[in-house]
């Protein structure tokens, strides 16, 4: 981890050293090469590249999971897991079933009634990772609210190694939220079949999901074609602590976020010179507990710690980061929390450790990544839905707003509008 002391904003850029920019030119080549052959041949060049990527020979009567397997999946796992998951799931129910909006009607003027409708998008694809960490609490984090939006069709895709086994907890999860198409595919293979659709996997509206470059990049790729949830690469943390901090409670929390992949990045900003040695040697007794030591190694030489002057510039330095998840551990957090304009999902105090919300605690672990908190969302109900307008406008109406409308179109050379107008008031 590198350390830097009161560096002038000039020099954050260089010290977060990620950008939106997107991944190398291989990925996108190697991504578009994919995409194209999933497009043109379907179910034949899915096969061949679950093969070759995965190493599971299978024909298509394999890549969808059967009743069979979902069956010993629930019962290869320990109640206490089973328990787990799904007081997680009632979590995020509860939090996303509050989320729900009623219907907006006004009358703009007499006779002029205009509503906006939420509807559910109708097909929805989720992926869920499942290569060094399978990640069954995504699928939690999609299908729960997926379900409440009230969209009709709900599939995931995920790898399975080269036997064609997807994690137990993965399709228990599955189960459990009510989705039984699970189709064994990974990568921008998955991505590909499911905004293009193939004899087996269908075609969806929108694409949801967390991955690696390369489904962030299939993503980006396909949605001309299809809606994608958001940008979701690395994942990061940043932490605001001052001098009543607990060091081991920051540390936990960026070995938490380090251990997600190599390219994952954690960020302390402190006040306290001194909170900032004490979670170094923290971070070094913690790690030896740890068992993902090679992933961490990777991913702790991209994250820092950072002395600021003041919380005024850990707040501005937080904002130019716009962090997928924001740690607030001060005396202040509720003051400081309001000043926060760029974060994906925060985090206050110092008992709100930021895998209560990546596991149970009820808020979406799906969230927007490498600085794309600054004009994203993380998946919410709303992320599942759509808003359709109508109106209704009665003959009245229509003659106190007529003139108006024809002024208007008439200004703008467009007379077949104001005729529409016209030819309804005789």
């Amino acid at each position: 981890m590198k350390t830097y002391r009161l560096p002038v904003k000039e020099e954050w850029p260089s010290i977060i050293g990620r950008q939106k920019a997107g991944v190398s030119r291989q990925v996108q080549d190697i991504v578009a090469s994919i995409l194209s052959d999933v497009r043109e041949y379907g179910d034949a060049k899915v096969l061949e590249y679950v093969k070759s990527l995965d190493g599971f020979d299978t024909d298509v009567s394999g890549l969808k999971v059967t009743e069979a397997e979902f069956v010993a999946a629930e019962k290869a796992l320990d109640d206490s897991l089973k328990s787990a998951v799904r007081t997680a799931a009632e979590n995020i129910k509860s939090f996303h079933e509050a989320q729900k909006t009623d219907d907006v009607i006004v009358e703009t003027m007499p006779g002029v009634l205009c509503r906006q409708k939420n509807v559910p998008i109708d097909r929805v694809g989720l992926y869920i990772p499942g290569g060094t960490a399978p990640l069954f609490s995504t699928v939690l984090m999609l299908a729960v609210p997926a379900y409440i939006a009230g969209c009709r069709k709900v599939i995931i895709c995920t790898p399975a190694g080269p036997q064609g086994r997807i994690s137990p907890a993965i399709l228990y999860a599955a189960e459990i939220c009510g989705v039984t198409d699970v189709y064994k595919v990974g990568g921008a293979v998955a991505v590909g079949a499911m905004a293009y659709g193939t004899a087996t996997i269908p075609k969806v509206d929108k694409i949801f999901g967390p991955g690696n470059s390369f489904v962030t990049e299939a993503k980006q790729q396909v949605s001309q074609y299809c809606a994608i949830d958001m940008p979701a690469g690395p994942s990061e943390v940043m932490i605001l602590a001052d001098d009543s901090a607990s060091p081991a409670f920051v540390a936990a929390d960026f070995l938490s976020q380090l251990e997600h992949g190599k390219d994952s990045q954690a960020i302390l900003l402190s006040t306290s010179w001194q909170l900032i040695e004490a979670v170094s040697r923290e971070l070094d007794i913690q790690y030896g507990r740890l068992e993902r030591k090679s992933i961490i190694d990777a991913s702790i030489l991209k994250s820092a710690a950072v002395l600021l002057s003041s919380e005024d510039e850990m707040v501005d330095f937080a904002n130019f980061y716009a962090p997928e998840h924001l740690i607030i551990a001060t005396r202040d957090y509720g003051e400081t929390v309001e000043r926060i304009r760029n974060a994906g999902s925060i985090f206050l105090g110092n008992y709100s450790t930021e895998s209560a919300g990546d596991y149970a605690s009820g808020t979406n672990h799906t969230l927007p990544t490498g600085g794309w908190a600054v004009s994203c969302s993380g998946v919410n109900l709303s992320t599942f839905m759509k808003k359709m307008t109508i109106q209704e406008i009665t003959r009245s109406g229509l003659g106190t707003l007529g003139p108006v409308i024809e002024r208007m179109a008439k200004a703008e050379g467009l007379d077949a509008h104001a005729a529409a107008v016209r030819i309804r008031l005789g």
